[in-house]
Protein backbone atom coordinates (compact mmCIF):
# COMPACT_ATOMS: atom_id res chain seq x y z
CA UNK A 1 0.00 0.00 0.00
CA UNK A 2 1.61 3.28 -0.85
CA UNK A 3 2.68 5.18 2.22
CA UNK A 4 2.61 8.32 3.67
CA UNK A 5 5.89 9.91 2.12
CA UNK A 6 7.55 12.53 1.09
CA UNK A 7 10.59 10.49 -0.71
CA UNK A 8 10.92 12.02 -3.62
CA UNK A 9 11.79 15.81 -2.30
CA UNK A 10 14.41 17.56 -3.36
CA UNK A 11 16.57 19.70 -1.01
CA UNK A 12 15.28 22.94 -1.52
CA UNK A 13 14.59 24.35 1.50
CA UNK A 14 14.63 28.16 2.19
CA UNK A 15 15.76 29.96 4.84
CA UNK A 16 14.38 32.89 6.57
CA UNK A 17 15.98 35.32 8.56
CA UNK A 18 14.92 34.33 11.89
CA UNK A 19 16.57 31.42 11.10
CA UNK A 20 13.79 29.48 10.36
CA UNK A 21 13.62 26.94 7.39
CA UNK A 22 10.94 26.01 5.03
CA UNK A 23 10.19 22.79 4.02
CA UNK A 24 11.80 21.55 0.93
CA UNK A 25 10.17 21.56 -2.80
CA UNK A 26 8.93 18.29 -3.13
CA UNK A 27 9.76 17.81 -7.37
CA UNK A 28 7.23 15.03 -8.82
CA UNK A 29 5.37 14.72 -12.76
CA UNK A 30 1.84 15.37 -11.41
CA UNK A 31 0.23 16.05 -7.93
CA UNK A 32 -2.92 13.70 -7.63
CA UNK A 33 -5.26 16.24 -5.50
CA UNK A 34 -7.95 13.24 -3.70
CA UNK A 35 -7.17 9.85 -2.87
CA UNK A 36 -10.60 8.08 -3.45
CA UNK A 37 -11.65 5.57 -6.18
CA UNK A 38 -10.70 7.93 -9.19
CA UNK A 39 -7.20 9.19 -7.54
CA UNK A 40 -6.24 5.93 -6.64
CA UNK A 41 -6.48 4.90 -10.36
CA UNK A 42 -5.02 7.70 -11.61
CA UNK A 43 -1.89 6.87 -9.85
CA UNK A 44 -2.03 3.69 -11.23
CA UNK A 45 -2.61 5.02 -14.71
CA UNK A 46 0.49 7.02 -13.86
CA UNK A 47 2.24 4.12 -12.71
CA UNK A 48 1.50 2.83 -16.11
CA UNK A 49 3.15 5.88 -18.20
CA UNK A 50 6.14 6.24 -16.32
CA UNK A 51 4.85 8.89 -14.58
CA UNK A 52 6.30 9.68 -11.27
CA UNK A 53 3.13 10.79 -8.96
CA UNK A 54 2.34 12.01 -5.08
CA UNK A 55 -1.07 12.40 -3.62
CA UNK A 56 -3.00 14.42 -1.47
CA UNK A 57 -5.88 14.40 0.85
CA UNK A 58 -7.74 16.47 3.78
CA UNK A 59 -8.38 12.96 4.92
CA UNK A 60 -6.47 11.14 7.19
CA UNK A 61 -6.90 8.07 5.05
CA UNK A 62 -7.32 7.10 1.41
CA UNK A 63 -11.06 6.20 -0.15
CA UNK A 64 -12.54 9.33 0.21
CA UNK A 65 -16.60 9.18 0.21
CA UNK A 66 -16.10 5.70 -0.42
CA UNK A 67 -14.85 4.92 3.24
CA UNK A 68 -15.91 8.06 4.70
CA UNK A 69 -19.42 7.87 3.97
CA UNK A 70 -20.74 4.49 2.91
CA UNK A 71 -18.05 2.32 3.23
CA UNK A 72 -20.44 -0.98 3.45
CA UNK A 73 -22.52 0.34 0.36
CA UNK A 74 -22.54 -2.56 -2.39
CA UNK A 75 -21.01 -1.18 -5.79
CA UNK A 76 -22.43 -2.68 -9.35
CA UNK A 77 -21.41 -0.55 -12.10
CA UNK A 78 -17.45 -1.37 -12.29
CA UNK A 79 -16.92 -3.18 -14.91
CA UNK A 80 -15.54 -6.98 -14.58
CA UNK A 81 -16.26 -6.76 -10.67
CA UNK A 82 -20.34 -8.05 -10.07
CA UNK A 83 -20.94 -6.40 -6.84
CA UNK A 84 -18.05 -5.49 -3.80
CA UNK A 85 -18.81 -3.06 -1.11
CA UNK A 86 -17.37 0.58 -1.49
CA UNK A 87 -14.26 -0.19 0.98
CA UNK A 88 -13.26 -3.51 -0.79
CA UNK A 89 -13.23 -1.23 -4.31
CA UNK A 90 -10.56 0.94 -2.31
CA UNK A 91 -8.67 -1.98 -0.81
CA UNK A 92 -8.41 -3.31 -4.17
CA UNK A 93 -7.61 -0.25 -5.57
CA UNK A 94 -4.74 0.73 -3.18
CA UNK A 95 -3.37 -3.30 -4.22
CA UNK A 96 -3.53 -2.23 -7.65
CA UNK A 97 -1.63 0.72 -7.11
CA UNK A 98 0.82 -0.41 -4.44
CA UNK A 99 3.45 -1.65 -6.86
CA UNK A 100 4.55 1.73 -7.65
CA UNK A 101 4.81 2.71 -4.38
CA UNK A 102 3.88 6.65 -4.76
CA UNK A 103 3.77 8.60 -1.47
CA UNK A 104 0.77 9.66 -0.27
CA UNK A 105 -0.07 12.54 1.88
CA UNK A 106 -2.98 12.68 4.24
CA UNK A 107 -4.38 15.48 6.27
CA UNK A 108 -3.37 17.85 3.61
CA UNK A 109 -4.92 20.55 1.57
CA UNK A 110 -4.46 22.10 -1.22
CA UNK A 111 -4.38 26.15 -0.93
CA UNK A 112 -2.27 27.76 -3.03
CA UNK A 113 -1.18 27.74 -7.21
CA UNK A 114 1.61 29.69 -8.68
CA UNK A 115 3.36 29.23 -12.35
CA UNK A 116 7.32 28.69 -11.93
CA UNK A 117 9.81 28.07 -14.77
CA UNK A 118 11.01 24.11 -14.92
CA UNK A 119 14.98 26.03 -15.06
CA UNK A 120 16.95 29.09 -15.40
CA UNK A 121 15.49 31.10 -18.18
CA UNK A 122 19.22 31.27 -20.19
CA UNK A 123 18.52 27.04 -20.71
CA UNK A 124 15.09 27.28 -21.75
CA UNK A 125 14.19 25.40 -25.21
CA UNK A 126 12.11 27.64 -27.68
CA UNK A 127 8.76 25.94 -28.13
CA UNK A 128 9.54 22.98 -25.28
CA UNK A 129 6.48 23.55 -22.67
CA UNK A 130 9.06 22.63 -19.66
CA UNK A 131 9.53 26.03 -19.27
CA UNK A 132 6.25 26.00 -17.28
CA UNK A 133 5.65 23.98 -13.90
CA UNK A 134 3.26 24.67 -11.19
CA UNK A 135 4.18 25.13 -7.25
CA UNK A 136 1.12 24.07 -5.30
CA UNK A 137 1.29 24.91 -1.41
CA UNK A 138 -1.29 23.36 1.12
CA UNK A 139 -2.56 24.30 4.24
CA UNK A 140 0.44 22.44 6.28
CA UNK A 141 3.28 24.41 4.32
CA UNK A 142 4.42 21.41 1.78
CA UNK A 143 5.17 22.63 -1.55
CA UNK A 144 4.82 20.64 -4.58
CA UNK A 145 6.77 21.63 -7.88
CA UNK A 146 5.08 19.72 -10.71
CA UNK A 147 4.57 19.26 -14.25
CA UNK A 148 0.58 19.01 -14.20
CA UNK A 149 -2.17 18.70 -11.30
CA UNK A 150 -4.80 16.46 -11.38
CA UNK A 151 -7.89 17.21 -9.43
CA UNK A 152 -9.74 14.18 -8.27
CA UNK A 153 -11.73 16.00 -5.36
CA UNK A 154 -15.33 14.13 -5.34
CA UNK A 155 -17.46 16.77 -4.16
CA UNK A 156 -14.95 18.77 -3.11
CA UNK A 157 -12.29 18.78 0.15
CA UNK A 158 -14.32 17.16 2.79
CA UNK A 159 -14.63 19.33 6.13
CA UNK A 160 -15.98 18.54 9.28
CA UNK A 161 -19.81 19.78 10.11
CA UNK A 162 -18.51 22.36 13.39
CA UNK A 163 -19.96 22.75 16.37
CA UNK A 164 -22.62 26.30 15.95
CA UNK A 165 -22.19 27.24 19.23
CA UNK A 166 -20.12 30.88 20.03
CA UNK A 167 -17.71 29.48 22.29
CA UNK A 168 -16.83 26.43 19.92
CA UNK A 169 -14.02 28.17 17.49
CA UNK A 170 -12.29 29.24 20.48
CA UNK A 171 -12.10 26.03 21.90
CA UNK A 172 -11.18 23.85 18.42
CA UNK A 173 -8.00 21.82 18.31
CA UNK A 174 -7.03 22.07 21.88
CA UNK A 175 -10.39 21.08 23.69
CA UNK A 176 -12.77 20.60 21.06
CA UNK A 177 -11.67 17.80 18.02
CA UNK A 178 -13.60 16.74 15.02
CA UNK A 179 -11.37 13.72 14.80
CA UNK A 180 -9.65 11.09 16.77
CA UNK A 181 -5.78 11.24 16.32
CA UNK A 182 -4.04 10.42 19.39
CA UNK A 183 -5.95 8.29 22.28
CA UNK A 184 -3.45 9.29 24.91
CA UNK A 185 -4.61 12.99 24.96
CA UNK A 186 -7.86 11.96 26.42
CA UNK A 187 -6.48 9.63 29.23
CA UNK A 188 -7.89 10.68 32.46
CA UNK A 189 -10.61 12.90 30.83
CA UNK A 190 -14.36 13.38 31.20
CA UNK A 191 -15.19 13.19 27.37
CA UNK A 192 -18.25 14.02 25.38
CA UNK A 193 -18.68 12.12 22.38
CA UNK A 194 -21.62 13.61 20.26
CA UNK A 195 -23.07 12.01 17.25
CA UNK A 196 -24.48 9.44 16.20
CA UNK A 197 -22.91 7.32 13.32
CA UNK A 198 -20.42 4.48 13.07
CA UNK A 199 -17.33 6.98 14.26
CA UNK A 200 -19.43 8.44 17.07
CA UNK A 201 -20.12 4.77 18.73
CA UNK A 202 -16.83 3.33 17.93
CA UNK A 203 -14.77 6.04 19.58
CA UNK A 204 -16.95 6.17 22.49
CA UNK A 205 -16.85 2.61 23.27
CA UNK A 206 -12.75 2.94 22.24
CA UNK A 207 -12.10 5.50 24.79
CA UNK A 208 -14.31 4.10 27.73
CA UNK A 209 -10.94 2.18 28.50
CA UNK A 210 -9.17 5.28 28.32
CA UNK A 211 -10.70 8.14 29.80
CA UNK A 212 -11.66 8.78 33.18
CA UNK A 213 -15.67 9.33 32.19
CA UNK A 214 -17.24 9.21 28.44
CA UNK A 215 -20.53 10.46 27.97
CA UNK A 216 -22.33 10.09 24.22
CA UNK A 217 -24.84 12.16 23.37
CA UNK A 218 -27.28 11.91 20.26
CA UNK A 219 -30.49 13.78 19.67
CA UNK A 220 -32.43 10.12 19.18
CA UNK A 221 -32.55 7.21 20.52
CA UNK A 222 -31.57 5.40 16.96
CA UNK A 223 -28.34 5.65 15.42
CA UNK A 224 -26.81 5.61 11.57
CA UNK A 225 -24.46 2.83 12.77
CA UNK A 226 -24.08 -1.07 12.53
CA UNK A 227 -26.35 -2.83 14.47
CA UNK A 228 -23.39 -4.80 16.38
CA UNK A 229 -22.03 -1.51 17.47
CA UNK A 230 -25.05 -0.01 18.55
CA UNK A 231 -25.82 -3.34 20.94
CA UNK A 232 -22.18 -2.68 22.02
CA UNK A 233 -22.75 0.71 22.93
CA UNK A 234 -26.10 -0.58 24.98
CA UNK A 235 -24.35 -2.98 27.00
CA UNK A 236 -21.53 -0.74 27.92
CA UNK A 237 -23.68 1.68 29.20
CA UNK A 238 -26.30 -1.09 30.72
CA UNK A 239 -22.91 -2.33 32.84
CA UNK A 240 -21.70 1.39 34.07
CA UNK A 241 -18.41 1.64 31.71
CA UNK A 242 -20.35 4.87 30.08
CA UNK A 243 -23.52 6.98 29.73
CA UNK A 244 -25.52 7.85 27.26
CA UNK A 245 -27.81 10.87 26.86
CA UNK A 246 -30.43 11.76 24.00
CA UNK A 247 -30.33 15.40 23.15
CA UNK A 248 -28.25 18.17 21.24
CA UNK A 249 -25.46 20.34 22.05
CA UNK A 250 -26.99 23.72 23.92
CA UNK A 251 -23.55 25.31 25.42
CA UNK A 252 -19.78 25.30 25.98
CA UNK A 253 -18.76 26.21 29.20
CA UNK A 254 -15.64 27.47 29.85
CA UNK A 255 -13.05 28.29 32.40
CA UNK A 256 -10.56 30.61 30.72
CA UNK A 257 -9.39 29.05 27.83
CA UNK A 258 -10.27 25.57 28.92
CA UNK A 259 -13.21 23.81 28.53
CA UNK A 260 -15.10 22.69 32.09
CA UNK A 261 -18.82 21.32 30.81
CA UNK A 262 -21.17 20.75 28.71
CA UNK A 263 -25.18 22.07 28.57
CA UNK A 264 -27.18 19.04 26.96
CA UNK A 265 -30.92 20.25 25.78
CA UNK A 266 -32.91 17.23 26.25
CA UNK A 267 -36.69 17.26 25.29
CA UNK A 268 -37.70 17.96 28.76
CA UNK A 269 -34.78 20.04 30.69
CA UNK A 270 -31.59 21.12 30.39
CA UNK A 271 -28.58 19.07 31.60
CA UNK A 272 -24.85 19.75 32.52
CA UNK A 273 -22.38 17.70 31.95
CA UNK A 274 -18.81 18.01 33.88
CA UNK A 275 -16.34 17.52 30.53
CA UNK A 276 -12.57 18.21 29.41
CA UNK A 277 -12.96 17.24 26.00
CA UNK A 278 -15.62 17.34 23.59
CA UNK A 279 -15.45 14.59 20.36
CA UNK A 280 -18.06 16.21 17.74
CA UNK A 281 -18.50 13.52 15.22
CA UNK A 282 -21.03 14.77 13.30
CA UNK A 283 -19.97 13.67 9.59
CA UNK A 284 -18.89 14.94 6.60
CA UNK A 285 -19.56 18.57 4.22
CA UNK A 286 -18.17 19.07 0.52
CA UNK A 287 -16.95 22.32 -0.22
CA UNK A 288 -14.51 23.63 -3.30
CA UNK A 289 -12.24 25.30 -1.01
CA UNK A 290 -9.42 27.11 -1.73
CA UNK A 291 -9.47 25.26 -5.43
CA UNK A 292 -12.08 27.92 -5.92
CA UNK A 293 -9.96 30.88 -6.18
CA UNK A 294 -7.33 29.19 -8.53
CA UNK A 295 -9.34 30.55 -11.51
CA UNK A 296 -10.09 27.85 -13.25
CA UNK A 297 -13.56 28.03 -14.98
CA UNK A 298 -16.37 26.35 -12.58
CA UNK A 299 -19.96 25.81 -12.90
CA UNK A 300 -21.84 25.20 -9.40
CA UNK A 301 -18.74 24.21 -7.59
CA UNK A 302 -17.37 21.81 -9.98
CA UNK A 303 -14.41 22.47 -12.93
CA UNK A 304 -15.55 22.85 -16.70
CA UNK A 305 -13.12 20.56 -18.88
CA UNK A 306 -12.32 19.63 -22.47
CA UNK A 307 -13.64 16.37 -21.96
CA UNK A 308 -10.65 15.34 -25.27
CA UNK A 309 -7.96 15.92 -22.48
CA UNK A 310 -10.17 16.74 -19.28
CA UNK A 311 -7.91 19.86 -18.90
CA UNK A 312 -9.54 22.49 -17.05
CA UNK A 313 -9.50 26.49 -18.79
CA UNK A 314 -5.88 26.57 -17.18
CA UNK A 315 -3.25 25.36 -18.56
CA UNK A 316 -1.84 21.79 -16.82
CA UNK A 317 -4.70 21.60 -14.26
CA UNK A 318 -6.78 18.53 -15.03
CA UNK A 319 -10.27 17.32 -13.08
CA UNK A 320 -11.62 13.56 -13.07
CA UNK A 321 -14.59 12.44 -11.36
CA UNK A 322 -17.36 13.90 -9.37
CA UNK A 323 -15.53 17.98 -9.53
CA UNK A 324 -15.21 17.58 -13.54
CA UNK A 325 -18.18 18.92 -15.27
CA UNK A 326 -18.97 18.75 -18.89
CA UNK A 327 -22.27 18.09 -21.59
CA UNK A 328 -23.56 15.46 -20.42
CA UNK A 329 -21.17 14.23 -17.64
CA UNK A 330 -22.12 10.93 -15.39
CA UNK A 331 -21.53 11.00 -11.87
CA UNK A 332 -20.22 7.58 -11.95
CA UNK A 333 -16.67 5.70 -10.75
CA UNK A 334 -16.14 4.17 -13.94
CA UNK A 335 -16.30 7.71 -16.12
CA UNK A 336 -13.81 8.89 -13.45
CA UNK A 337 -11.69 6.54 -14.41
CA UNK A 338 -11.64 7.26 -18.01
CA UNK A 339 -11.60 10.43 -17.44
CA UNK A 340 -7.88 10.13 -15.53
CA UNK A 341 -6.54 8.04 -17.66
CA UNK A 342 -7.03 10.59 -20.79
CA UNK A 343 -6.01 13.27 -18.66
CA UNK A 344 -2.55 11.64 -17.96
CA UNK A 345 -2.01 11.09 -20.98
CA UNK A 346 -1.96 14.45 -22.15
CA UNK A 347 -0.29 15.48 -18.60
CA UNK A 348 2.32 13.67 -19.89
CA UNK A 349 3.69 15.50 -22.77
CA UNK A 350 3.87 18.74 -19.95
CA UNK A 351 6.13 15.98 -18.30
CA UNK A 352 8.10 15.24 -20.81
CA UNK A 353 7.26 17.54 -23.90
CA UNK A 354 10.38 15.60 -25.46
CA UNK A 355 8.88 11.98 -25.85
CA UNK A 356 6.25 10.92 -27.53
CA UNK A 357 3.88 8.58 -25.98
CA UNK A 358 3.42 5.60 -27.57
CA UNK A 359 0.83 3.63 -26.17
CA UNK A 360 1.48 0.17 -25.32
CA UNK A 361 -0.82 -2.53 -23.41
CA UNK A 362 0.02 -3.72 -19.97
CA UNK A 363 0.19 -7.11 -21.09
CA UNK A 364 2.59 -6.49 -23.80
CA UNK A 365 5.58 -4.33 -21.61
CA UNK A 366 7.90 -6.81 -20.48
CA UNK A 367 9.25 -4.49 -17.65
CA UNK A 368 6.23 -3.37 -16.68
CA UNK A 369 4.49 -6.92 -16.90
CA UNK A 370 6.81 -7.58 -14.05
CA UNK A 371 6.80 -4.75 -11.47
CA UNK A 372 2.93 -5.60 -11.45
CA UNK A 373 3.14 -9.07 -11.35
CA UNK A 374 5.93 -9.68 -8.81
CA UNK A 375 5.27 -6.51 -6.38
Amino acid sequence: MPTHATASATPDSCHHADGSTRPPVIRTDILIIGAGPVGLFAAFQAGVLGLKCELIDVLDRAGGQCTELYPEKPIYDIPAVPGCLAQDLVDRLLEQCAPFAFPMHFNERANGLAEVAAMPAAEHTPGHEHAHRLLVTTDTGKRFNVAAVLICAGAGAFAPQRVALPEAAALEDRHLHYAVRDTARFAGKRVVVAGGGDSALDWALALRKTAARVTLVHRREGFRAADGTVAEMRAAVAAGEMDFVVGMLGALKTEGETLAGVDIRTRDDTVSLPADELIALYGLVSEPGPIAHWDLDMRAGRILVDTSTYESSRRGIFAAGDIAFYANKQKLILSGFHEAALALRRAYHYAFPEKALVHVHTSNNATLKEKLTHA
